[in-house]
């Protein structure tokens, strides 16, 4: 073999390799542009489902707008407790554990909420902490050391929250007079957020 073929034969052979090479990016370049493209969709669907970080954020609930589910329990000194016996009052149940960082970072918005809703008398709002995954003593230590002095609702295996679908607190739930759902919150809440909100909602159903 003459040492042009020899030069031939490998300058085909290196056309070869570059025209599989390329084969090979053009079969591969399409896959990687379309990973591409569902990133960014997907970053975008992100994006334009986010909630802004302002306020209570809300989330629904099968309870809706529907009667409340069954709160059987009992309150820190013994007494039964029974929200359906509550009927006739806004009621306002914060689900609560006392170990949880955001629950400790909102108590301070819930003495001052408290303390509004008993400066009007009866048109305030009922105030409960319903407990989560606790025990008594650690609850009752928690109160003694922050503050706060409305009733407590404990219920065996956490039956309350477990009826309310609660799985992470805090929760802040709102009942209406008539029993029904009309606000759920699964963040820390305000003070100001929970005052203009049942007022909205009293002014909703007047």
């Amino acid at each position: 073999m003459s040492e042009d073929s020899v030069v031939t034969t490998e300058v085909d052979a290196d056309q070869q390799d570059d025209a599989t090479t390329g084969r090979r990016r053009s079969i591969v370049a399409p896959f990687i542009a379309l990973g591409i493209a569902i990133v960014l969709i997907g970053l975008v669907v992100l994006l334009i489902g986010a909630e802004p970080d302002d306020g209570a954020q809300t989330a629904e609930t099968p309870w809706m707008n529907r009667p409340a589910p069954e709160a059987v329990g009992e309150l820190g000194d013994g007494t039964p407790f029974d929200l359906a016996r509550r009927k006739g009052s806004w009621v306002v149940f914060n689900f609560f554990q006392s170990d949880c960082v955001p629950c400790q970072q909102e108590h301070s918005e819930l003495i001052e909420f408290v303390d509004q809703q008993r400066s009007l008398g009866a048109d305030g709002a009922e105030f409960y902490s319903v407990i989560f995954g606790d025990t008594q003593p650690r609850v009752e230590e928690f109160f003694e050391e922050r503050g706060g002095d409305w009733p407590v609702v404990y219920s065996d295996g956490d039956v309350i929250p477990a009826s309310f679908g609660v799985n992470l607190v805090p929760e802040t739930w709102i009942i209406d007079p008539d029993g029904v759902v009309r606000f759920r919150a699964i963040s820390t809440v305000t003070a100001e957020d929970l005052s203009v909100t049942l007022q909205q909602l009293r002014e909703g159903l007047g």
